[in-house]
């Protein structure tokens, strides 16, 4: 048996670690207003929708209730330690032996069942709150749907094909315009999820889930698939674009202009469309009317590349071009192995697409 010291120390031990990582949960929720970036972690405890903000109030109660529980049921440890700890003279004596109560058997009988009554009534009602809202005329709709390893995104009201970047209006009391979603897949299971807007959904091969968020605050908020996927789950990001809704309006009219046809690019236009680009992409107002790969009509107005594998610059496109196993391996892009005067002449037509 080891010493009773070690014991004690083995016990110290746990319950720093135990302090030392409470204090790292509770720093997260300070995460975002020093690492403010998109590219930086989210915060999950400074939600900015509607139904993110739901989700968080019911998960305070659960930490407050879990917390209680702990408190009470380490300080009865910590207690019997060192109320009942070895003292000299004890090898003599027994001590009282105790068989049961029926008082104390009741309380821990009783107490957690009411406990999670009340955690199973608060979850449901806000469950039932979130997925039993319904749009309104004033509600922006939009389709998402997963690939290996990107988004497809839809407004089929509004005639607009994107990829790997949702844009939204603000909703505000005084313009409450939520955005709702009909989340499907084109092959495996996925997972949308972007923390401050909204729990995880999964989309789901031959079934359409829905969900919605009603961002308050205009900005750009990181998202990602949170079912594994294959390969290049990881690098399956999403962003969401929050925008004033001026701005967002300003936005629908611009992407419903079909592509811009550049003179300076007539070379690259021509070799795009000569090679099998076209089969898996489409672009709006020409011929191009591929489905398997993302719209690139107003490709160049997007963040990133890839599903954010990328930043959406000349390098990266002319990298992305060249060979894109060697930016997202295993994506379904081909290399066509075309000489660098053929990836120039494709990526300056690429770049008039704005």
């Amino acid at each position: 048996m080891r010493p009773r010291s070690d014991r004690y120390h083995s016990i110290v031990r746990a319950l720093s670690l135990f302090a030392s990582a409470l204090t790292i949960i509770i720093a997260t929720a300070h995460v975002e207003p020093a690492f403010g970036s998109v590219d930086s972690v989210t915060n999950i405890f400074r939600p900015l929708s509607q139904p993110a903000q739901e989700i968080k109030e019911t998960s305070f109660l659960v930490l407050a209730i879990c917390a209680v529980i702990f408190v009470v049921v380490a300080g009865l440890l910590v207690y019997a330690i060192v109320r009942f700890r070895h003292r000299p003279g004890d090898e003599a004596s027994e001590p009282p032996q105790v068989y049961g109560s029926n008082q104390i058997e009741t309380a821990w009988t009783v107490l957690p069942i009411l406990i999670v009554f009340v955690l199973i009534l608060v979850t449901s009602r806000t469950i039932a709150d979130i997925q039993n809202r319904k749009p309104t005329t004033a509600s922006v709709k939009s389709t998402v749907v997963g690939h290996q390893w990107w988004w497809e995104i839809r407004y089929p009201e509004l005639g607009i094909v994107t990829a790997n970047e949702l844009h939204v209006p603000t909703s505000t009391e005084g313009n409450h315009q939520p955005t709702f979603l009909k989340l499907q897949s084109a092959d495996v299971a996925h997972s949308f999820w972007v923390p401050q807007l909204a729990g995880k959904t999964d989309l789901i091969p031959n079934r359409e889930n829905l969900m919605w968020i009603a961002p308050t605050e205009p900005g750009t908020y990181l998202g990602n698939c949170a079912e594994y996927c294959g390969m290049q789950h990881a690098r399956m990001l999403l962003r969401v674009v929050v925008h004033t809704p001026q701005e967002f309006e300003q936005w629908v009219k611009e992407q419903q202009q079909p592509a811009v046809e550049e003179a300076s690019a007539s070379e690259g236009r021509k070799l795009f469309f000569a090679n099998s680009c076209v089969s898996c992409h489409a672009i709006r107002g020409t011929s191009a009317k591929g489905v398997f790969g993302p719209d690139l009509t107003h490709l160049m107005s997007r963040q990133t590349l890839a599903s954010g594998a990328a930043l959406n610059s000349h390098d990266s496109l002319r990298a992305w071009i060249r060979d894109p196993q060697q930016v997202k391996v295993g994506c379904l892009m081909p290399n066509m192995q075309m000489s660098d005067k053929e990836v120039d002449q494709i990526v300056a037509y690429l770049e008039t697409l704005r």
